[in-house]
């Protein structure tokens, strides 16, 4: 089957390029991609632990499995704020 991967942020910067075609088997899961991509794009591998996968919008589990034509985004994890400060604004 064939998948379609977008990289965001750091993981395109390490692959040269924003977006990949695998072609993998059929019943191949998240895992199974990641794996892959990390064989084929071995500059991936550092930041494959770490990835957020997503299809069609939703996080995706790395057990699930992808059907042919899928869009998988690999999401970097963002971290950093401190939460409201005394006397600051509460978002809403």
């Amino acid at each position: 089957m064939q998948v379609r991967v977008r990289l965001v942020a750091g993981l395109s910067q390490l692959a040269g390029r924003p977006r990949l075609e695998l072609q993998l088997e059929d019943g191949a899961t998240i895992n199974d991609l990641l794996l892959h991509l990390g064989d084929s794009h071995p500059a991936l591998v550092p930041g494959l632990p770490s990835a957020l996968p997503v299809v069609a919008g939703s996080h995706a589990r790395r057990d699930q499995p992808l059907h042919d034509g899928d869009e998988v985004s690999l999401l970097s994890p963002v971290a950093g704020g401190a939460g409201p400060t005394e006397g600051g604004h509460e978002w809403r």
